[in-house]
């Protein structure tokens, strides 16, 4: 391996792992005011868009494993604001009314969140990062490795 910076700058694991922590720190600051972690906030706003989602659908949609749903849920529940409905083999998410307000109220922090990232990168770039992370995703996904 020849020395030199390329291994932090071309390495796509590194660069996107970079990234994301960065993103992490901008996230974290705009949902400061919820007391909860980007990652809770994006499994409330899924439950919120699709009342009665199957854990498996969650896990699906949010690309988590479904131990770490189970514990998402179980904070969540224990702070009222997710509940959950067992269907005959099927376990499925309803945000309960304390969630719902949460989740109405959500908008201030997405804009919020935007206007961060944007005044960084710029709307132009933020838009086709985007797209471009999520469709190389959904590449990766594709492999089932």
């Amino acid at each position: 391996m020849k020395i030199d910076d390329s291994i932090l700058s071309l390495c796509l694991f590194f660069t996107s792992n970079r990234f994301s922590r960065y993103m992490t720190k901008i996230a974290e600051d705009a949902f400061a005011e919820t007391n909860l972690s980007p990652s809770y906030i994006y499994l409330l706003i899924v439950v919120y868009q699709y009342p009665g989602i199957t854990q498996k659908q969650l896990c699906d949609k949010l690309s988590i494993a479904p131990s770490t749903s189970t514990r998402f849920i179980n904070k969540l529940e224990k702070l009222n604001l997710v509940y959950r409905r067992s269907e005959w083999k099927e376990t499925h998410i309803h945000l309960s009314e304390k969630g719902v307000e949460l989740c109405e109220k959500m908008d201030e922090c997405f804009d919020e969140l935007h206007k961060r990232y944007t005044s960084i990168l710029g709307e132009e770039k933020s838009h086709e990062l985007a797209k471009i992370l999520y469709e190389s995703s959904e590449i990766i996904k594709k492999e089932k490795f």
